[in-house]
């Protein structure tokens, strides 16, 4: 019998490795505290990272101390585990900055030869891409961010962490595939929207069967459920989610863990597909959710249902497009299909769009090809004046896709006003053809870790 690949979580104490164990594990094993050093032996359990079983492993935090005390005993199980390991997740903490002892232990990773992946934790919100540009100095490769506390970034993560783990036998042959894995993996897929916007009817008429209860009454979904569904272009899984209301409306326990588990859908998927109720139009709630989708990185689709019932279309369209333009401009060219999920009429043209969108926000572009509409971006709008002196950009590479990253290097970069880096994503949202995406764009001032390379 073939033994799991083993994934080992280590860094120092207090970075949240136990919560970040939990999260992938997906049940409370580790208790998690903010005392440094709570977690003092091995925590080891069996789970899916996609569709490969690991052995997922939860270590003390690394510190120097003498070998015969307490702490020198927690770092040798430590070490031990991570001999064994066929991926280490190296574990930063983004509000408390690198350390010395991050950049020991970095160091020292390096030196033992086994696969690293930098995860850059507790990088919640807009500003987590920002901190954890500087984990790049670790020489660890492309760092991470997420927020295990929040759920944040988990899907990329666990991504990562698949495309590295060992090749099994019947793989090795196609190892250079690792583009064809990806295009045959299936897309994740959450259908989220307030409650009664047809979610459930949708997923029932893509299924072909009444997989999910429906009816006029409001709530009937109470958990996430995930489907898989295949047509000729490939598998994709389908989540149906509990209806999103406005917090304040939100009462009872039961409805609380419902939103809870849609909003955990949400972050763990890579198309979302919100469902508006043509009827009624796009609310205040929408864009709410919408908004959420965006900080999360995840791609957008928006989905008007009911739209055999709506009267005048064309003044509906122009509402809901002037309120997009209006309240989303940071994804700009978001794809809109118009069908009934109760007739199938339109249907047709969603999972395309739905193809469509997950390209764009798989999309790599070259670095030449990126620098020299750099160039042509800069002649075009000189770079302002801070503090009565100018901004000198010099270089942008495109850091990660999913969503697409850009890193842009020069002097005091990290000054850049919100006013001119609006101007530089949404020029480079329209030379490439990026619509309906979140583009991520980090100044950095410091040197460009790339230029030795």
């Amino acid at each position: 019998m073939t033994s799991l690949p083993l994934v080992v979580i280590a860094g120092r104490p207090n970075v949240g490795k136990s919560t970040l164990f939990n999260r992938l594990a997906k049940k409370r094993i580790a208790i998690v505290a903010d005392t440094p050093g709570v977690t003092r032996d091995r925590k080891e359990v069996e789970c899916d990272i996609y569709e490969r079983r690991v052995m997922l492993v939860d270590t003390a935090g690394l510190e120097e101390a003498p070998p015969e005390s307490l702490y020198g005993r927690m770092r040798a199980s430590s070490t031990s585990a991570i001999a064994r390991a066929d991926l280490v997740l190296f574990v930063v903490d983004a509000k408390a900055g690198l350390t010395p002892t991050d950049n020991h232990f970095a160091a020292w990773l390096r030196r033992q030869g086994r696969p690293v992946l930098l995860v850059v934790n507790k990088a919640e919100g807009r500003g987590g891409g920002a901190a954890s540009m500087e984990a790049y100095s670790l020489g660890l490769g492309e760092p991470v961010p997420v927020s295990a506390e929040h759920g944040e970034g988990l899907s990329d993560l666990l991504s990562e962490i698949f495309e590295r783990l060992p090749k099994l036998p019947d793989e090795e042959v196609a190892a250079e595939g690792s583009e064809e894995d990806e295009a045959a993996r299936p897309i994740k897929l959450a259908i989220v929207g307030r409650p009664n916007a047809g979610k459930s009817t949708l997923l029932n008429h893509l299924l072909g069967e009444e997989r999910m209860i429906t009816g006029p009454e409001p709530g009937l979904t109470r958990d996430s459920v995930t489907v898989r569904f295949s047509d000729e272009l490939g598998e994709i899984d389908l989540v149906d989610t509990a209806g999103l209301r406005r917090r304040a409306r939100i009462e009872e326990d039961l409805e609380k863990m419902s939103t809870s588990s849609s909003i955990e859908a949400l972050k763990m998927a890579e198309i979302v597909l919100l469902m508006i109720d043509a009827l009624e139009g796009i609310s205040d709630q929408d864009l709410a959710i919408a908004r959420l989708v965006e900080r999360e990185g995840r791609a957008l689709v928006l989905a008007l249902n009911k739209w055999d019932a709506v009267e005048d279309r064309a003044a509906c369209l122009k509402t809901v497009t002037m309120r997009l333009e209006a309240s989303l401009a940071q994804m700009k060219g978001i794809s809109l299909v118009t069908f009934s999920a109760l007739t199938g009429a339109g249907l047709k043209k969603l999972l395309p769009a739905v193809r469509a969108t997950y390209a764009v926000w798989n999309k790599r572009i070259g670095t030449s090809a990126l620098n020299r509409w750099f160039e042509q971006a800069l002649a075009r709008h000189t770079t302002p004046l801070v503090s009565g002196r100018r901004l000198k950009l010099r270089y942008i590479t495109q850091a990660k896709a999913r969503p697409p990253t850009f890193v842009v290097f020069g002097t005091r970069a990290e000054q850049t006003p919100e006013d001119y880096h609006r101007y530089l994503v949404n020029s480079l949202r329209e030379e490439f053809s990026l619509p309906g995406v979140p583009i991520r764009m980090e100044f950095r001032g410091t040197e460009n870790p790339f230029a030795k390379e």
